[in-house]
């Protein structure tokens, strides 16, 4: 079993997974169907300041398919196991289908910086 898990805002791949309104978290079996989906909803903080990272990984969260992210939220994510592609959009049923296929490609897109008010700190 994969767990696959996409920043979603309104049924769309969300431009930044620290900002997300919540998180679809797809089951994927072995032979690469969907069998489960969920909605996660993130805590309130930024999430390269809070354990966002933690808690996906406890989910059992292998594959994170975003928009964007900072390049530290992109080592973190590395290094707790879970594959990142970056630079997805549109629609989140779409994007988890582009992997299944295995036509989804990591961009290697990383977020140069942020508007007005943005805390966290990616280590640019």
């Amino acid at each position: 079993m994969t767990k696959i898990a996409v920043p979603t805002r309104a049924g769309q791949v969300d431009e930044h997974f620290g900002h997300c309104e919540g998180f679809t978290v797809y089951t994927v079996d072995d032979a690469k169907a969907v069998v489960g989906q969920e909605r996660f909803t993130p805590p309130p903080a930024c999430g390269c300041k809070s354990n966002l990272i933690g808690t996906l990984t406890e989910m059992g969260v292998s594959v994170l398919i975003a928009g964007n992210m900072g390049e530290g939220a992109a080592q973190r994510l590395g290094q707790a196991g879970i594959k990142v592609y970056r630079g997805v959009s549109g629609d989140v049923g779409e994007a988890v289908q582009a992997w299944l296929d295995g036509t989804l490609k990591d961009r290697d897109i990383l977020c140069a910086g942020h508007a007005p008010g943005h805390e966290c700190s990616h280590g640019h």
